[in-house]
């Protein structure tokens, strides 16, 4: 499923998140979502959450 709207994603599911870090060798860190941080409907890029453990990324893929 698709991490660039806001409505597919909830607080608990499993995501996969590229951080900041990250963004151009692509690699993903696996967790679950503890708070989004996006206001916005939808972000080209992915929705900006927070991972429990306090890892900050974008969706990428959701784990349903």
């Amino acid at each position: 499923m698709n991490g660039t709207f806001r409505s597919n994603i909830k607080i608990g599911d499993k995501v996969f998140v590229v951080e900041k870090h990250n963004q151009r060798t692509n690699v993903f860190t696996e967790g679950i979502v503890e708070k989004i941080l996006t206001n916005s409907s939808k972000h080209p890029h992915g929705i900006k959450v927070m991972l429990e453990g306090g890892i900050v990324g974008r969706v990428k893929k959701i784990n349903k």
